[in-house]
């Protein structure tokens, strides 16, 4: 039973269309089949995935226009609570496009509507409004044009103040900031191997290598759980007293889209019914495991995520 209740922030969604055309070369029209329509953006995927694995959260989404509108309409039956707000302008649409003939996938994605330099304070109350005392709040993906980098640290600071943790999921500028942090204000803080590797200013070749940087951060301040994704290799996760591996599922590869969304929303859900970082780390990692095993912009099932679980062992570093 899911404990603490659970936030997921989007501040740059997308209505993600997915399709495939025969053969995908340029100059002719290429006649596409019908789209497939679901909810985009970081931490509306996490939301699903919480839903599919039978918990709850409530997805707070800037959204604004006719397809901010629809992207909305999907939320409600996708079993997940929606605040919505006022986005700047009309929420952008994702598409990804599959090559039948070859199987490689095309993906096209817009910036999203520009934010005012205004708009900050106004959204950082809302967002704070919106969550509840002792939530656990989860920021995934892009901050949409004209947000500050400096915005999800800014955020977690003042959630913490009424006992919410963040789980941090972002890319860029914004995660140089949030790891120069010295003060804990993230509670996981996760990324991608590359992006670990840009961070850290070397190549990560092992496990270890992986680790080690991951504990930096954790010592440094900058989160109380650092979790760091090796693709095919799983996921590392580095606290104040463990040091973790937890296996990718052997499993064939359809798309990659979502994949780092699914770990997060099956770790943060472990996390909010009260489990500890190792089994979170493997339920994350069976949600990952298995959203790769499905095309296009489908997530992973929960009889899939099950099983998976006892294939995506952890192991001490």
């Amino acid at each position: 039973m899911q404990a603490r209740p659970i936030v997921t922030v989007t501040l740059n969604p997308a209505l993600d269309l997915a399709t495939h055309a025969d053969r995908i070369v340029p100059g002719p029209k290429l006649r596409c089949a019908e789209p497939r329509a679901d909810p985009g953006g970081g931490g509306a995927n996490v939301s699903r995935v919480i839903a599919t694995l039978g918990g709850h959260s409530t997805a707070f989404m800037a959204l604004g226009g006719a397809t901010g509108a629809r992207l909305g309409g999907l939320i409600a039956p996708a079993g997940i609570g929606l605040v919505s707000y006022p986005a700047p302008g009309e929420t952008r649409t994702s598409w990804s496009i599959t090559d039948r003939l070859t199987g490689d996938q095309f993906r096209f994605v817009l910036p999203g509507p520009r934010w005012r330099r205004g708009d900050v304070a106004a959204v950082l109350k809302a967002i704070a409004e919106a969550v509840p005392r002792g939530a656990l709040v989860v920021m995934s993906g892009s901050l949409g044009p004209g947000l500050p980098d400096d915005l999800p640290i800014r955020l977690a600071r003042r959630l913490a103040r009424q006992g919410a943790a963040m789980v941090l999921d972002t890319s860029g500028a914004a995660l140089r900031r949030a790891a120069a942090a010295t003060d804990h204000p993230v509670e996981v803080l996760r990324m991608d191997h590359e992006e670990a590797e840009d961070l850290a200013g070397r190549l990560l070749p092992d496990r270890t290598d992986t680790a080690d940087f991951a504990e930096g951060l954790v010592r440094s301040g900058a989160c109380r759980i650092a979790v760091v994704a090796r693709g095919a290799d799983g996921s590392v996760l580095v606290d104040a007293g463990r040091r973790l591996h937890a296996a990718a599922a052997p499993v064939p590869v359809k798309s990659k889209i979502g994949a780092g969304d699914s770990f997060v929303g099956g770790f943060a859900l472990a996390l909010a019914e009260g489990r500890g970082p190792a089994a979170a780390l493997q339920r994350g990692m069976a949600a990952a495991s298995a959203t790769v095993t499905t095309e296009a912009t489908r997530l992973c099932s929960r009889t899939m995520v099950r099983r998976l679980i006892p294939r995506c062992p952890v192991s001490a570093i």
